[in-house]
């Protein structure tokens, strides 16, 4: 996340040369990843999408934020 990045919230994720935006509400991706990629950043944000919500607030608010686990 981008500290005041524009609206709705997001986030962006890089996979070598790939990089895409994904919408935290809905899961909508924007740009080009390999499948497999995808797959695990969208099993990922389900399975953090609260505390995602929560860091997007935080970086609207120019604060730090809070360590995400990874996927597992």
């Amino acid at each position: 996340m981008n500290f005041s990045d524009h609206q709705p919230p997001h986030f962006h994720a890089w996979y070598g040369e790939h990089k895409v935006i994904v919408n935290i509400n809905d899961g909508i991706v924007k740009g080009e990843m390999p499948g497999r990629a995808i797959k695990l950043i969208l099993e990922w944000l389900d399975l953090h999408r609260d505390e995602l919500l929560d860091n997007w607030q935080r970086s609207q608010n120019g604060k730090l934020l809070i360590k995400i686990e990874p996927l597992k």
